[in-house]
């Protein structure tokens, strides 16, 4: 078994001064941590996997090729592999599970 803590996940984050960290890596699957702060700008480009958002907290909005919504915690937003997306209107720093399927990278 793996079993992680967000406090000390988000301090390892901090830590190696990344908006990104992955802690999981398996055949199928990894997960990773994703941060951005109020007003921040998303540099994210399409990925070649299928990702799973869970807000952890935070508020923003999200666009998934051409759609639009609000997210907060407890949002789950599925992206299609290759489907250009991106964080915006950062209202609140936003912590953002992600799932990716085939691992990333």
């Amino acid at each position: 078994m793996k079993a992680f803590r967000l406090d000390e996940l988000e301090a390892e984050r901090a830590a190696n001064d990344g908006a990104y960290l992955q802690f999981v890596r398996e055949r199928t699957m990894s997960v990773g941590l994703y941060a951005l702060d109020a007003g921040a700008l998303d540099p994210q480009q399409p990925h070649q996997q299928d990702e799973v958002y869970f807000v952890v907290s935070g508020r923003a909005s999200i666009t998934v090729g051409t759609e639009t919504t609000q997210v907060g915690r407890g949002s789950v937003v599925y992206v299609p592999a290759g489907v250009a997306h991106k964080f915006h209107h950062i209202t609140e720093d936003l912590r953002v599970m992600v799932v990716f399927s085939p691992p990333e990278g």
